[in-house]
């Protein structure tokens, strides 16, 4: 009786595990396809990434070297993806942190940032996704930019 109930045991935290790592694996194939639109230039697809009321923010300074955050839409990102050539915009990120409950998830991503083969910059993207309807979708995305300081 012990060794069943320890066997029911085990199973269930297996499934349990099975199925959080999935909910991780969802959430980060859409943070992939993020990317992978960008370095395909393909707006269709990058904008199936977000959600209809997505925002975007970058931490930066300004000329005067003040620092700032910086709020952009979307759909001007999109256009701006759409007209590069194929494979201009490489950012290479690393999961740090995924987080997840329910339908949001929190994603910290370390990256790389590459025009074709040269290095551009790096930073860290902060993202939070929503899952509606079995689809996660990025809500938010924050993220720091600098040229200094990059393990390259």
């Amino acid at each position: 009786m012990k060794k069943l109930l320890l066997f029911f045991v085990l199973m269930n935290a297996c499934v349990i595990n099975g199925q959080a790592q999935s909910a991780e694996d969802s959430v980060k194939a859409t943070v992939r396809k993020m990317f992978f639109a960008m370095i395909e230039a393909d707006g269709s697809m990058l904008q199936d990434c977000f959600t209809e009321n997505a925002i975007m923010q970058t931490i930066t300074t300004n000329k005067e070297g003040k620092l700032i955050v910086r709020t952009d839409s979307v759909a001007a990102f999109v256009r701006q993806v759409s007209n590069m050539p194929k494979g201009l915009a490489d950012e290479r990120i690393i999961f740090d942190v995924v987080k997840v409950d329910g339908p949001l998830a929190t994603v910290w991503t370390p990256y790389q940032f590459y025009r074709r083969s040269d290095f551009s910059h790096c930073g860290v993207n902060s993202f939070q996704l929503v899952r509606n309807n079995d689809k996660w979708r990025i809500q938010y995305i924050i993220d720091t930019r600098r040229k200094t300081g990059c393990a390259q």
